[in-house]
């Protein structure tokens, strides 16, 4: 199989659990190496996702470093599987490989939690909030770059009218509601949106209104991904330099942990839509 020097997040995930399963068992690459008549170099090319590694390779690894979790092994196997190019593909080339990154991590998700205290929900864009948030990075961004951002951040909403949706859980911020992106009735309809998609049977928006106090967290957006096996759950975070990807287990147990209390402070579902119909008309 051919190397790719730019592996999308998908790929370096995949390499890094073989890494983990490897270590765990005590192996080391040489060993990986004999296993499948490679050089050492091949198998470390493979660990950072720089080199694909076919299915039945994900099999013999798992084998032969003696894991017994047959789901886990699986959901490898499927990660490792060649599949049709994703919608997202069309951007490649144009758009940053992280904007790429997090639209493959939702479609692979079976559940999304999400906690948001500046802008909305990405999933859940108007264009003309989607525009406003893109038309205030720094620095600027010319004006066909805005509108391929607007174009891609529309499309990852295809993830919730699928065959099989994803489900989506979403804690805002009330701030995040009141932040007037884009003016008072851009902002308007995006909170008219937000509280029709509310509604949809696959998606739960929960309000944590300000009287709630203090609040874990830097303040940054937080995207959970649940994957098919618990051992595949993602953190992506926003930063000013780009998406971030975390799976460590004590960084996913923190950012759990975080969730869970933006749940414990955030209002019901129905009183949450109730909430963003009232801060609408206070615009």
């Amino acid at each position: 199989m051919p190397s790719s020097s730019t592996p999308t997040e998908r790929q370096r995930r995949l390499g890094a659990e073989l890494r983990k399963m490897r270590t765990a068992a005590g192996a080391t690459t040489a060993y990986a190496a004999g296993l499948l008549g490679v050089d050492r170099t091949k198998v470390s090319n493979m660990e950072v996702g720089v080199r694909p590694v076919a299915p039945e390779r994900v099999r013999t690894l798992a084998c032969n470093y003696s894991c017994s979790e047959t789901r886990y092994v699986d959901a490898l196997v499927e990660m490792a599987e060649q599949r049709e190019r994703g919608w997202w593909e069309q951007y490649r080339g144009t758009l940053p490989s992280g904007l790429l990154d997090i639209a493959e991590l939702e479609w692979n998700a079976v559940r999304i939690r999400t906690a948001q205290t500046v802008h909305l929900p990405g999933l859940f864009h108007t264009d003309g909030y989607a525009r406003a948030v893109f038309g205030a990075v720094l620095p600027a961004l010319s004006r066909l770059e805005v509108e391929l951002r607007v174009a891609h951040r529309m499309d990852r909403q295809k993830v919730l009218d699928r065959e099989e949706p994803v489900a989506y859980v979403g804690f805002i911020h009330e701030a995040a509601l009141r932040m007037r992106f884009g003016g008072r009735e851009v902002t308007r309809e995006q909170l008219a949106y937000l509280c029709q998609a509310s509604e949809r049977e696959n998606v739960e928006l929960r309000v944590v209104p300000v009287d709630r106090g203090a609040f874990p967290g830097a303040g940054h957006a937080l995207l959970y991904a649940h994957g098919v096996v618990p051992q595949l759950d993602t953190v992506q975070l926003d930063s000013a330099h780009g998406p971030e990807f975390m799976h460590a287990e004590a960084q996913l147990t923190k950012y759990r942990a975080h969730l869970d209390w933006m749940e414990d402070a955030a209002l019901g579902a129905a009183e949450s839509r109730d909430f963003i119909h009232v801060v609408a008309r206070q615009l």
